[in-house]
């Protein structure tokens, strides 16, 4: 596996984080307004996805849309670079295609979510730390359990100091499960659209054939991660006692099944409009930039 690969997946992601963040920050509310209520017993300050951008902005400072940005790049670079070079290198030793020589869509769902599996389980404190930053709000706005945490480096020794090594690890099963399916639906899908797209002569063009192949990637992965995410975002964003223990969920299972008496189905699908508008030019602008990368790595032979 080429040392770049690992380089440039890294990189296109955070490149793509930069402007989808802001839209991160507004699904961790959503999803964590009413935790545990019922639909309609509680306030709302967030409505919609237009509002909530506009209540961040007024209460929290137009920065206040890029909270928690730091421990959200770190992230990004650790999962992605895991995933996008490992999937690339299944590609090249042909791996992924059936015996007609054409992309395989179980064998890229497999691949693309071993890479998930290793990515989203090394990159589990970042995602951890960026929720819990995420969700810290001016008190008018405040959601969920807010931990008061000064910047990445401050939540790392708070959590180490009162947790261990382990407490930077709480909740990463419940991520691992949503990163997993989320990397393999999304590489599957991209290279399976690539492949059809470009088999068909619908598009030659190489940027064009990359970005309509990661917008349907990320129309995808949006529909079936929802759920995931949620769960991810309550068990990260949750409390702990001084055993370590979160103070609302003890489990994966036990999140999902208070969130569903609680709150219904609607409780799992809260911030999927975000998580849309994130999904869908999120994952074309990674793949469209390892794409482009990788192309400018063969153009000039950057291999090391």
């Amino acid at each position: 596996m080429a040392t770049s690969d690992f380089v440039l997946g890294g990189v296109a992601a955070m490149g793509a984080c930069v402007f989808t963040n802001p839209v991160e920050v507004i699904k961790t509310r959503i999803q964590l307004q009413g935790e545990l209520a019922a639909r309609g017993s509680y306030a709302q300050p967030y409505k919609s996805v237009f509002q909530a951008f506009v209540t961040v902005a007024k209460n929290d400072g137009i920065l206040g849309l890029q909270k928690g940005l730091a421990p959200a790049l770190c992230f990004q670079f650790v999962i992605n670079s895991c995933r996008l070079s490992i999937y690339t290198h299944a590609v090249e030793k042909g791996w992924v295609h059936n015996s007609k020589g054409e992309i395989s869509f179980p064998k890229g769902l497999f691949w693309g979510a071993l890479g998930g599996v290793v990515g989203s389980y090394c990159a589990s404190p970042f995602f951890l730390i960026k929720t819990q930053l995420q969700a810290q709000a001016a008190k008018q706005i405040a959601v969920g359990y807010q931990h008061q945490h000064a910047s990445m480096s401050d939540a790392i020794r708070k959590i180490y100091r009162k947790n261990g090594v382990f407490g930077l690890w709480r909740g990463s099963l419940a991520n691992v499960n949503r990163a997993t399916v989320a990397s393999a639906v999304q590489i599957a899908v991209f290279g399976q659209a690539k492949s059809l797209l470009k088999e068909n002569g619908v598009v030659a063009h190489p940027t064009i054939l990359s970005f309509c192949s990661g917008l349907a990637a990320g129309s995808f992965v949006s529909l079936v991660i929802t759920p995931l995410d949620v769960i991810t975002t309550r068990l990260y964003n949750q409390g702990v006692d001084a055993q370590g223990r979160g103070i609302y969920y003890r489990s994966w299972s036990d999140c999902v099944l208070k969130i569903f008496r609680s709150e219904g189905l609607y409780g799992l699908y809260k911030g999927f409009w975000p998580i849309y508008l994130r999904s869908a030019p999120y994952s074309t602008l990674v793949l469209l930039f390892f794409d482009e990368l990788v192309a400018v790595r063969e153009k000039y032979n950057l291999h090391y």
